[in-house]
C-alpha cells in the first residue's frame, strides 16, 4: 500500500522560528531516501515555502496557497491551477466600497504577483509587506483599477475582526474562505479563493496522480480543517487549534519539538 504523507508548514512542520530544524531535515531526508512519499500543503507561496524548507529534499509536487496551485518541486512549474472567473471583480468592488483594501494575488505574464494599494494598507498589511521585502511578487499600485489585472486566484485582507466578519459571512457559502488569526502576528486575516480551491481538493488530486492508496496529514490551524476531513489519518500537533484537535485521529508532539518528524520515524520503523 502506497501512502502519501502531507504536512502543513507554519505551526506544524516549521518551528516558531519559521524554519525546519536540523532534526526534522535529517529525519525526513532519511525517510524520503528510503521511499517515503512526503510533501507539504501550505498557505505559503512556492517562493516562500521552498525557502523555509530548503533543508528538506522534496521531489514530489507541493500544494501552495491553500490549494490554489500544485507545483512541481523539481522544475518549479505550476501543474494544477485554480483561478477566479469574472465574479472576482464584484468581490473586489464590494470590498473597496466598504473601504477594505485587499491584497490581490494574480498571475501576470506567467509571473505571480500580489498587488495592493500602497497608501491604503492597514498596519497588519504593512507588516506583511515588510516581511516580504525583496519578494519579486510584491506589486504596490497607486489606483484600485490596477488590482483587477491578471488571472486572479487569491484575495487576502488583514484588518480588524469586526470589519472582516461581514465579508466572511457574505462570501463563505459561494467561495472557499478562511477566517483566522495569523499564528505569528495575531492579526485577523480573511482569505477568499475559488470554491474549487482547497488543500483537500489538491491533496486528493495529488494522491490520485501519485497512485497512492492512503493519505496521512498533519496540521495545526483552521485552514487544515478540510484536509483533515478528507484524509485517511490526520494528526494535530499539540500546539494546534482546539477545533482541529477534535477532528484529528490523534494529537502528536508540538512543532517546536519536531512532532511530525518524530511521528514519521516511529510509523515507518513500525512498518
Amino acid at each position: 500500500m502506497k501512502t502519501l504523507y502531507l504536512s502543513d508548514l507554519d505551526g506544524t512542520l516549521l518551528n516558531s522560528s519559521q524554519k525546519t530544524s536540523e532534526f526534522t531535515n535529517k529525519a525526513i531526508n532519511h525517510l524520503v531516501s528510503n521511499g517515503m512519499i512526503f510533501s507539504y500543503a501550505t498557505a505559503r507561496s512556492w517562493s516562500t515555502a521552498s525557502k523555509v524548507t530548503s533543508g528538506i529534499n522534496v521531489s514530489i509536487p507541493a500544494i501552495v496557497y491553500n490549494g490554489a496551485f500544485v507545483v512541481d518541486s523539481v522544475n518549479n512549474r505550476r501543474i494544477i491551477s485554480n483561478y477566479f472567473g469574472d465574479e472576482v471583480g464584484e468581490i473586489i468592488d464590494f470590498m473597496i466600497s466598504n473601504e477594505i483594501y485587499p491584497n490581490v494575488y494574480s498571475v501576470r505574464d506567467d509571473k505571480e504577483k500580489f498587488s495592493f494599494i500602497a497608501d491604503k494598507t492597514t498596519n497588519g498589511m504593512a507588516d506583511f509587506v515588510e516581511s516580504r521585502k525583496g519578494d519579486s511578487r510584491t506589486n504596490p499600485v497607486t489606483s484600485a483599477s490596477e488590482l483587477y489585472k491578471g488571472d486572479i486566484f487569491y484575495l487576502a485582507c488583514i484588518d480588524e475582526f469586526v470589519r472582516l466578519l461581514p465579508l466572511y459571512e457574505k462570501y463563505r457559502t459561494d467561495f472557499h474562505c478562511i477566517f483566522q488569526r495569523d499564528i505569528y502576528s495575531k492579526e485577523q486575516w480573511l482569505e477568499i479563493m475559488p470554491q474549487s480551491t482547497s488543500k483537500s481538493v489538491a491533496a486528493l488530486k495529488l494522491k490520485r496522480q501519485l497512485g497512492c492508496d492512503k493519505l496521512v496529514v498533519f496540521g495545526d490551524a483552521l485552514n487544515d480543517k478540510d484536509l483533515f476531513e478528507c484524509a485517511d489519518e490526520s494528526y494535530a500537533v499539540s500546539n494546534a487549534a482546539t477545533e482541529l484537535k477534535e477532528k484529528a485521529t490523534a494529537v502528536i508532539d508540538s512543532n517546536d519539538n519536531d512532532g511530525v518528524a518524530k511521528w514519521l520515524l516511529r510509523r515507518i520503523e513500525n512498518e
